[in-house]
């Protein structure tokens, strides 16, 4: 008789955004003239820009035509495309990052799921709280989490670094030491920064202790201060301890046509064995290869004409998030993010409990948003707004939020 992988009981009943999604949905059916203005699930909102349109017609048309059509293609991802990240995205900024160093995949989401596999179960495993709930599901998967404890509202086999007010919503070293750790930055939730002499910091400890840094840079086309890294190996030693794994989602607003990329450098080993080759093997038996046509999209996002309309894309989110930011200061909320970032990371008022604070804001504005305490127990009292709508609903969110009393 077969059995199942029970570690999937121990998951939450919903995924957090899926749990917004069913909220969101209930109110509008109890609701059907309500109009819901979507600040939550951090989904872009303006299409393709022309260079990535062009260059995906161009593909289409070649996988029409028998001298230009394209099957099954490398398990690692065309090299036009990766010679194009490597080049802009690393070499730019001094980074000795090689092509066949990077791995195309369909989605920074499923690199970060999937990347775990080639790590021993007995892995301890360090996550920031609050936290992407990526991160820590997919080791309750693998089952590294343990026992969940009631008591402690946590995962016995997880360690936990609180990135709270009191710490600039930055992660600390911990006082046990993990041998995977999770670093998102600019950080999703919260939208904090940490800046290179901090990152630094834990790139040596890395070393020093042998653990594995994943780095999620999958906001780092939202930075503008100059102090803060685009990329984990602008740092010394991190070709030795760090997997940095890149998305194409939010900043060219590839979400629904999929695409990422993961850097392994070669030189991060264990017992003589490389993660790149372990990584290559995986690849090579699980996954085909990202569409001929998606992978032609993303090097158009490189061209000189791709550049500046994704950066105007860029403009148009931050914007908004900065409007969301100075507008709720004013009102006297407690708000970080929406400057390197297109979150908003908002303290509830009057120590309302996140999805109180959520229905709340459904009820009385029906603005959408997202529970701090979904992202951990560190995001209680706490809840994010997104910046990646329209201007037009940034603004009546705005107002409607700022017509409720405090």
């Amino acid at each position: 008789m077969f059995a199942i992988n029970e570690n999937y009981l121990s998951l939450p009943h919903n995924y957090l955004f899926a749990e917004v999604r069913r909220r969101t949905e209930e109110y509008k059916k109890e609701n059907p003239k309500a109009e819901l203005i979507q600040l939550g699930i951090g989904d872009v909102t303006l299409p393709l820009v022309p260079a990535v349109v062009k260059a995906m017609k161009k593909a289409v048309e070649e996988m029409g035509e028998k001298k230009t059509f394209r099957g099954y293609g490398s398990s690692k991802g065309y090299g036009f495309l990766r010679n194009a990240i490597a080049e802009n995205d690393y070499k730019k900024r001094g980074c000795n990052i090689s092509e066949d160093e990077i791995f195309i995949s369909d989605g920074a989401k499923s690199d970060i799921g999937n990347l775990q596999e080639i790590f021993s179960r007995e892995n301890k495993v360090a996550v920031c709280n609050p936290v992407y709930p990526v991160y820590t599901d997919i080791n309750i998967m693998a089952g590294r989490a343990g026992q969940y404890d009631l008591k402690m509202d946590r995962w016995r086999n997880i360690i936990y670094m609180e990135c709270t007010k009191e710490t600039d919503f930055l992660p600390e070293i911990p006082k046990r030491v993990p041998d995977m750790i999770y670093l998102c930055f600019p950080n999703n939730p919260t939208g904090a920064v940490m800046k290179k002499e901090r990152l630094q910091e834990w790139v040596d400890y890395a070393n020093q202790v042998g653990a594995i840094i994943f780095y999620d840079s999958a906001y780092e086309g939202y930075i503008s201060e100059e102090d803060v890294p685009h990329t984990i190996y602008e740092c010394e030693g991190a070709r030795m301890c760090a997997i940095e794994v890149r998305s194409f989602s939010k900043k060219a607003g590839f979400t629904g046509i999929r695409l990422g990329a993961t850097v392994i450098p070669k030189e991060i080993k264990r017992k003589g064995v490389t993660l790149h080759s372990l990584w290559a093997r995986r690849q090579e038996t699980k996954y085909n290869g990202t569409s001929y046509i998606v992978q032609r999209a993303g090097e158009a996002t490189y061209t000189k004409e791709g550049k500046k309309q994704i950066e105007e894309q860029i403009k148009y989110y931050m914007n908004n998030a900065g409007q969301i930011q100075t507008t709720l200061s004013a009102l006297g909320y407690t708000v970080v993010g929406g400057k390197n970032s297109p979150y908003v990371w908002l303290k509830t008022p009057n120590h309302m409990k996140s999805w109180d604070f959520f229905t709340y804001l459904l009820k009385t504005a029906n603005v959408v948003g997202t529970s701090g305490i979904g992202f951990g127990t560190a995001g209680e009292g706490y809840f994010r707004l997104t910046g990646f709508g329209s201007k037009e609903d940034t603004e009546r969110a705005l107002e409607r939020i700022s017509a409720l009393p405090l």
